[in-house]
């Protein structure tokens, strides 16, 4: 048995990578597809969707690495000869195939590491010893999406090319029983003498370019398209209602949460803050309204707005009206004293925050830790094992004088 191709047919190392990367890119098709159709219910189907996409992510790993060493092993290679010259068209279409083929098992995982990487906090760990993020990668939730957006995509159109590849063996069966099959599996020993003739090296630099402009369209497909709801928004957008005193020029609205012992980041994209501030006595009043469908929350964005925990459904709004004073302990200058209501639950909250006003501009910084079960949030998630009990709120913003 061969280690090294002929021009008959694969040798034992290429057929070894074909059907071993093979299994494995549908195995983490099967497991992507299995882990996105889960019950996002309680606490077991929750880590049930944390356990089934880590196998999914350390498949995909495991597949991209097998591939690299299939590529390497190929730049030493021969191919065999084609079995039918002469039928230029086929030929090409198949050659497009298998570049597609081939780049999508490198980019296909390549792409899903970004999303891990670029998720914040994450969600669902490779099951592997070494590290878990790319280099040079930053933690994005709008970033995160584009590179989600890509790997759905990606899937679609390379499970498409995985189709036509197998019409193409089962036409070679079925139709031509020519023995092309028996080069990459089977007996290659029977595999039948090609012809010696070839077709030049023009088609195949064809093929490989039309088996990148294929995943170039998928790529371009993504970075074009609009963010959220036809528009291209900025990362995040407070809107200041008119009437207010002060209105926020800019400003984002964070949370930090915890998922099976990872931290995971997000915000609210959509908000309205109503400040009346008087800089002499250090004193106001504000009302802070927040979007709850605009809560992006890494791979757990609908499972967190979902009936089980903000139930944005129910109740679409969360509300903070508080005064500000000036603070009476050291620390931030300023406290928010008021009543946070999220879920339907009000709860009395300081928000101690760091406020600077320059002439007719002010910029205002703070966080709070709150705790979810006084808002009835997550009450079947009875311990911290997949969801911490604590959460973070906290923001940044500039104002204007009006």
């Amino acid at each position: 048995m061969n280690a090294s191709n002929t021009a008959r047919a694969y040798g034992w190392v290429a057929r070894f990578f074909h059907w071993t990367v093979a299994a494995l890119i549908l195995a983490a098709i099967a497991l992507g597809l299995y882990a996105g159709s889960l019950p996002k219910g309680g606490e077991a189907q929750l880590q049930a969707i944390f356990q089934t996409y880590s196998v999914h992510k350390t498949v995909g790993v495991t597949a991209l690495t097998l591939a690299v060493l299939r590529i390497l092993w190929t730049l030493t290679q021969k191919k065999p000869l084609p079995l039918h010259p002469g039928r230029r068209l086929e030929g090409f279409v198949a050659e497009t195939v298998h570049w597609g083929l081939w780049i999508g098992m490198i980019i296909m995982p390549i792409s899903g590491w970004l999303l891990h990487s670029a998720a914040p906090g994450g969600f669902a760990r490779i099951l592997w010893p070494f590290g878990q993020r790319l280099p040079m990668v930053p933690e994005d939730a709008a970033l995160a999406e584009r590179f989600a957006a890509f790997h759905k995509l990606g899937w679609l159109l390379l499970g498409g090319l995985i189709l036509l590849h197998i019409l193409g063996a089962l036409k070679h069966v079925i139709i031509d029983r020519d023995g092309t099959l028996s080069r990459m599996a089977g007996n290659p020993g029977r595999a039948p003498e090609p012809p010696t003739a070839t077709a030049g090296v023009l088609p195949h630099l064809l093929a490989a370019l039309a088996g990148i402009a294929i995943w170039a369209g998928a790529a371009l497909t993504i970075a074009a398209a609009p963010t959220k709801d036809g528009e291209n928004i900025p990362a995040s957008a407070p809107q200041a209602a008119a009437t207010s005193g002060w209105a926020v020029q800019q400003g984002t609205l964070n949370i930090e949460a915890t998922q099976a012992g990872s931290t995971v980041s997000g915000r609210f994209d959509q908000w309205q803050a109503v400040i009346d501030y008087d800089p002499e006595s250090q004193t106001g009043r504000v009302v802070v309204n927040v979007d709850i469908a605009s809560l992006t929350l890494g791979a757990v964005s609908d499972t967190a707005k979902g009936p089980d925990f903000l139930n944005a459904a129910a109740h679409p709004n969360a509300v903070f009206e508080a005064d500000i004073l000036p603070a009476t302990s050291a620390g931030p200058s300023h406290i928010a004293r008021g009543r946070l209501t999220i879920a339907g639950h009000a709860v009395e909250t300081d928000l101690p925050f760091e406020l600077t006003v320059n002439g007719d501009k002010a910029q205002a910084k703070g966080s709070l830790q709150v705790d979810r079960r006084d808002f009835g949030i997550g009450t079947s998630y009875g311990d911290e094992s997949t969801v911490g009990f604590g959460v973070n709120i906290s923001f940044d913003l500039t104002a204007k004088r009006q």
